[in-house]
């Protein structure tokens, strides 16, 4: 298996921002070219850290809390202030334009994944959106003389994460519930067997999404995500935990076979065919995303059993009765037990 045009490794790519506050390794479609229509941020922020107040112009953003614990405001259109904890295990979605933040409120290094509805998101820091402006503007704007503005920084760029002096006040509200915030790994799992899971974060069970959903998928050392294609959707993936494999069939019958191991994340194009395996000891944890609010499936289980044996045997070309011995699935069957060895 030689590196595949899919698999990019998000773990291992030197952060592009750097501050006292945080760090952002950030993957779209400049440096992953395959990407569309979706992207990927790693976030890692400081006790103290906080990722400073700003918007995305050109995309939705769904984040997963993987570790630690933070504080999120969100200011939307009608002056709607949305202000909710989220800890690990937790996520939170924020509308295009909308201006939002987060903040670390443990004592311990806070990490998210952060994916978005475009493979080239742009982001306004609430800093240089301040800062391009003159002291003249942003006194007629608060009502004050021009020089109350010479002590403030003015840069058009951002800060991006910024580092507090004191530590955060939780409001006491901060654990309602919220539109904005779903607490994926709690939920039942709509999908499940004994050899894997998988909740949904999807629009059906959250319906603030737009343009964006994920899955929480595990699957045992013993099971397998039989092959299968998203007929409307694209899907971006990152892997959390175990090691696993797919195989992804792309237009002009070309192949792809590769490993995924922590850290990495994929990229498989609407529709095309792919499966996903466990090949390591112990259980798989990915995360993944979808183009769209609610994301549909096509499964080989169900797929091949929606034909009679006559069309199947025409369209592989041989006898019929061979496909008798397929089980009679009448839907797909999603997660599979995986009775044969690993392929070499």
């Amino acid at each position: 298996m030689d590196h595949s045009s899919h698999v990019f490794s998000l773990r291992n790519l030197k952060p592009q921002v750097v501050c006292p506050g945080g760090s952002r390794a950030a993957v779209d479609a400049s440096i992953f070219p395959m990407l569309r229509g979706l992207s990927l941020y790693r976030a890692l922020l400081n006790p103290l850290g906080l990722r400073e107040p700003h918007w995305h112009p050109n995309a939705n953003e769904l984040t997963y809390c993987v570790r630690g614990q933070a504080l999120v405001t969100i200011f939307s259109s009608g002056s709607f202030h949305d202000t909710f904890a989220v800890r690990a295990g937790e996520m939170f979605f924020v509308p295009s334009g909308y201006l939002h933040h987060f903040e670390n409120t443990g004592a311990t290094e806070a990490e998210f994944i952060i994916a978005f509805s475009n493979e080239m998101p742009e982001d306004f820091g609430i800093s240089g959106a301040v800062g391009c402006m003159s002291n003249a503007v942003l006194g007629n704007t608060f009502g004050l003389p021009s020089q109350t503005f010479d002590g403030l920084r003015k840069s058009p760029e951002p800060t991006v994460f910024g580092l507090r002096k004191q530590p955060a006040a939780v409001p006491f509200h901060a654990s309602f519930p919220n539109q904005h915030k779903f607490a994926v790994e709690t939920m039942a799992p709509p999908i499940a067997t004994s050899d894997g899971l998988a909740r949904t974060a999807k629009k059906a069970f959250w319906p603030i999404l737009e343009d964006i959903s994920m899955f929480s998928l595990r699957i045992s050392d013993k099971g397998m995500r039989e092959p299968h294609w998203h007929p409307r959707t694209a899907e971006m993936g990152y892997v959390l935990e175990g090691r696993a494999r797919m195989t992804v069939l792309s237009s002009g019958a070309e192949v792809d076979t590769y490993e995924l191991n922590p850290g990495d994340m994929y990229f498989i194009p609407r529709a095309y065919p792919h499966h996903i395996e466990n090949i390591g000891a112990g259980e798989i944890r990915f995360l993944i995303f979808f183009d769209r609010g609610n994301a549909e499936d096509i499964g080989y289980t169900g797929g091949l059993r929606a034909y009679s044996n006559e069309v199947l045997g025409a369209t592989f070309d041989c006898d019929p009765k061979f496909f008798e011995k397929l089980p009679p699935y009448s839907e797909d069957a999603l997660i599979v037990g995986r009775r044969n060895p690993v392929d070499p």
